[in-house]
């Protein structure tokens, strides 16, 4: 269960306290879909970008999820981040911004674009 389900089952949760109708089996329940959704791997996600910025358009991505490789999704429109702000919304978490020392040097090209590295 994706931590956004979670979290709407712990708002019914909620709004059934406030309500007087919350039961054992519904916080055993939230309980169980938390203990489903913790993660046995890191997830990664490589975002390659236009700019630095974090708005800037995504060229290129990696996904692993649950230590696999996700399966490339040729179109980028179908492409589940537009940007990495998008991403970082979502979840993500930037562990690394592009390296600047390597946009010094308009001469070389050392990969594509600016890459973000994320993780959840």
């Amino acid at each position: 269960m994706t931590g956004k389900k979670v979290e709407q089952q712990l708002e019914r949760c909620l709004e059934a306290f406030r309500e007087g109708s919350l039961s054992e089996e519904m916080l055993q329940a939230a309980l169980e879909a938390a203990h489903g959704n913790e993660a046995k791997c890191q997830d990664i996600l490589y975002l390659q970008a236009v700019s630095t910025s974090l708005a800037s358009q995504v060229q290129g991505m990696l996904l692993m999820e649950n230590g696999e490789i996700a399966e490339e999704i040729p179109d980028p429109e179908d492409w589940p981040y537009q940007t990495v702000l998008e991403a970082i919304r979502d979840g993500w978490r930037v562990v690394q911004f592009p390296n600047l020392a390597l946009l010094l040097d308009e001469t070389r090209t050392y990969g594509l674009g600016c890459e973000f590295i994320l993780e959840r």
